[in-house]
Parts: structure tokens; C-alpha cells; sequence
């Protein structure tokens, strides 16, 4: 019996404690042949999609797929991605939130993606990291736009 990793469950909870804080949760994705997003979005290979529950119908978060659909430019899309193409959930108001490696697994081997606190190169400003909180994200600055985690792997 093949062994459930610990990702899954750390997105969820991630996830749940984004929204029981009044925050906007965000994951960040590496796009391949196995995530269904709308292409026109993927930028270097990536995307960011807010799943906040004001934004995405019929959330579920399982143990090798996250599964939604959303609207983008007012089309509704299905959307599928695989847990282990997951490398970052954050807040998108304070960046805080988790990084996690998605190297590609090897041939006839399955991929583990261990978890990697984000280490901030200076927290923001404006938000103190709270005294628990292992991992931050900063927030985007240039353009004002949607936030891209900055990361940086922690070994």
C-alpha cells in the first residue's frame, strides 16, 4: 500500500486557514500535459489561480487532483491540476503561505514533493510576520497587479 504524502493535506489546511481569516488563497501551478487551465493565461510555464470560494464553483481539494471551474473573462472553464504540479499556496493580502518542490519524477519512480517554507528576503513593510508563522510569501510590487510568490528553495 502506497503511502498518502503529507502535500495534499498541507494545501487543504493552508487553504482552510486562508479562508477562515478573511484572506484570498492562491496556488501556484506549473503547467504541463496533465493540468487543465486556460492556456491563454500560462506565462514561463506557470499560472496562479485565485481559489477563494467567492471565486470558484465546486472546490475539491483530494489527494491527487484539485478540481474547480471558474470564470475567466466570463467564461466558465473546468479546471484541473494535478497536487504535485502545486508549488506555492499563499494569501494573496500578506503572502504568507507554503512553497513545495515539483521536480519531475524520475522514470518508474513516483514524484515526492517534500514541503519548503518560503523564506522571505525581507518581510513587508506594512505586516509583520507573526511570531508562529513559519513561511511567507512577500507580495508582488511591480505593475500593482495579482501577487506572485518570490521564491526561494530552503534546504
Amino acid at each position: 500500500m502506497n503511502e498518502i504524502g503529507t502535500k495534499p493535506y498541507l494545501l487543504r489546511a493552508l487553504y482552510e486557514w486562508c479562508v477562515d481569516n478573511g484572506y484570498t488563497p492562491h496556488v501556484a501551478v506549473k503547467v504541463d500535459s496533465r493540468t487543465q487551465v486556460p492556456s491563454e493565461y500560462v506565462k514561463n510555464g506557470e499560472i496562479t489561480l485565485n481559489v477563494a470560494p467567492s471565486a470558484v464553483h465546486k472546490l475539491q481539494m483530494g489527494n491527487e487532483q484539485i478540481e474547480f471551474s471558474a470564470r475567466f473573462a466570463g467564461v466558465a472553464r473546468q479546471i484541473s491540476v494535478p497536487i504535485t504540479n502545486v508549488y506555492a499556496i499563499y494569501a494573496r493580502e500578506t503572502g504568507h503561505g507554503m512553497t513545495f518542490d515539483v521536480d519531475a519524477p524520475k522514470p518508474g519512480t513516483q514524484a515526492v514533493a517534500e514541503a519548503a517554507p518560503a523564506a522571505p528576503k525581507e518581510p513587508p513593510a506594512a505586516l509583520p510576520a507573526p511570531a508562529d508563522s513559519a513561511t511567507t510569501v512577500p507580495p508582488h510590487k511591480p505593475g500593482g497587479g495579482k501577487p506572485k510568490p518570490q521564491l526561494r528553495r530552503v534546504k
